[in-house]
């Protein structure tokens, strides 16, 4: 079963991966955006937990799940 740890670190990874997406497609940085720039405190913690939650996730790649009943 999954913890709600896995759970808040594949939602950070999504917030990362649609902010990414934003940045290749448009060039809009939406966490800068909305945080006052890439500088701003705001965005440097949104960037540091994305970092951390993806960090934390390749955890995920080696557990064992156990079979469903």
């Amino acid at each position: 079963m999954r913890t709600p740890i896995d759970r808040l670190a594949v939602l950070l990874m999504i917030v990362g991966s649609i902010n990414w997406l934003l940045v290749g497609l448009f060039s809009f940085d939406l966490v800068a955006n909305i945080f006052g720039g890439v500088d701003a405190l705001g965005s440097r913690i949104v960037y540091t937990l994305v970092g951390i939650a993806g960090v934390y996730s390749i955890s995920l790649l080696f557990r064992e799940v156990p079979a469903s009943e």
